[in-house]
Parts: structure tokens; sequence; C-alpha cells
């Protein structure tokens, strides 16, 4: 990416869509990003992006060649994830990952970060509360 991309200091969305994008810099300077459109290039990893960690809440990252979401966790504000097409062959579940060996655990907890949840990998859930709502 361009060097000269680092003078656009009041920019707030930036479409640099369909070009021969390999790599991701020269975003220190972009303090006000929130919107970053990346769709169509060439890029392979999201090395670059701690750059815009603090303010990007939309990026479209979509038919790249991305393996790994690698550097994801930087995006503190990231509301809007756009990345289909590209070659994330493991998109990974921590919750499932950790508590693999007891499936009840798993579904326990992701109940309890998720409060609202009715259904889990097709099986209906209920709740100490609506169970004791149920008996009375």
């Amino acid at each position: 990416m361009d060097e000269s991309l680092s003078t656009l200091v009041n920019c707030e969305k930036l479409s640099l869509s369909t070009n021969c994008i390999e790599r991701i810099a020269n975003l220190s300077n972009l303090k006000n990003l929130r919107i970053l459109s990346l769709g169509r290039n060439n890029i392979k990893n999201l090395n670059g992006l701690e750059a815009v960690g603090e303010t990007l809440e939309e990026l479209w990252i979509s038919y790249n060649f991305i393996e790994k979401l690698r550097g994801i966790r930087v995006m503190k504000k990231l509301k809007v994830l756009y990345m289909s097409n590209n070659l994330v062959k493991d998109w990974g579940n921590p919750l499932q990952e950790k508590y693999a060996s007891d499936q009840n655990s798993w579904i326990d907890e992701a109940a309890k970060r998720v409060p609202k949840l009715k259904k889990l990998d097709g099986t209906l859930l209920i709740k100490e509360e609506e169970e004791e709502e149920g008996a009375n």
C-alpha cells in the first residue's frame, strides 16, 4: 500500500478494493479510520491492521488469500467483518476446544456467555429459571 496513504489523517472511510495490494501497510497516521474496504486484492494476512486497531469498526476484506485470522484481536472496536471467499480452513472455536472432553460444560459455558441463547447446535437450551417457572 502506498506511503501517500499516511497523508489522509482525517479519513474515516477508505476503499481500496479491486487492486493488486499484497500487504496491509502505511495506515499508522489514519487515526480516524472507521471503515476499511480491501476486498478483491492479493492480501495473505492481517498484519498491518494493528495501526488502526483502536478505531476500525468495519473491515471488508473478502476475496483475498487470507488463511488465518492472526491479528484480528487488535481490532478493539470491530463490529462488522466481511471476509468471505478467503482461504481460512479452520475458524476455531475456543469455547468448544476448551470443553471438548465435557460436552455439558461446553454448553453451560456458551449459555452463560450468551444469556439469550435458545438453541445451540440444534439443541434447545432450557435455563434453570425457565425450568423453575415451568414447575410453578
